[in-house]
């Protein structure tokens, strides 16, 4: 059965003594995960933004891959918000800026520190399946909101194709995922799809991943004047 964490040195093992946790997930999925994400980035300039940084791994590995970009990590989450801080301190990374709170039930929510500036790019690791279906919903919409022409979000997750599960593992998860909370769940691609159309993004490429994963990329449409 496919475990998770919700909350880093609850669900896990607890911090070093610096503050910074380690997440097992992030020393088998970090590479794949940049595979999907450095095409685009590879080219780009401007700020990235990640949602539900979770221990901070990620998003410090991917600021010493792409010094050429700014990058904000966030998180809701005490435990998270230092163990990001730690890793930024023990990185000694220039172009990684300080961790902010970022709470997707509020549907109008927004990012600081970047003067009004739109963003290149907006990337969210195993957060869909453990929160309800709104924080779905107001991720994309900020993506939207949030996002420059042609910006991209980066979705990571398990995801069902066309209403059915693509592993008999990612079946069971799901199931294990609703009895712990009934708003939880493995979304749909399909679904999701509808909400970042209604959004002015458009799905741009689907990119399998280790362990029944995807990664879901979505474009931001040319805006309206």
């Amino acid at each position: 059965m496919v475990k998770f964490v919700v909350e880093y040195g609850r669900d896990s093992e607890p911090p070093a003594a610096d503050g910074r946790l380690d997440g097992l997930a992030f020393h088998r999925n970090h590479d794949p995960i940049w595979s999907a994400l450095s095409d685009f980035l590879s080219t780009q300039t401007g700020d990235v933004l990640e949602i539900g940084s979770g221990t901070g791994q990620h998003v410090t590995e991917f600021a010493r891959r792409a010094a050429h970009l700014k990058w904000w990590p966030s998180d809701i989450y005490d435990s998270h918000l230092k163990s990001i801080a730690a890793w930024r301190a023990y990185s000694g990374l220039e172009n990684l800026n300080a961790p902010q709170i970022i709470d997707l039930s509020d549907a109008d929510w927004t990012w600081t520190g970047g003067d009004g500036r739109l963003l290149t790019a907006l990337f969210c690791i195993n957060v869909l399946h453990i929160s309800p279906w709104s924080v779905s919903r107001n991720l994309i919409n900020g993506a939207g909101r949030l996002l420059k022409e042609k910006g991209r979000l980066f979705v990571y997750g398990p995801f069902k194709r066309g209403g059915a599960h693509t592993a008999p593992s990612n079946a069971q998860f799901d199931a294990t995922l609703r009895a712990r909370n009934a708003e939880w769940g493995v979304r749909d691609v399909d679904d999701l799809n509808v909400l970042a159309q209604d959004a002015g993004l458009a799905a741009t490429e689907i990119t399998p991943m280790p362990a029944n994963n995807l990664v879901l990329a979505f474009a931001r449409a040319l805006r309206q004047n």
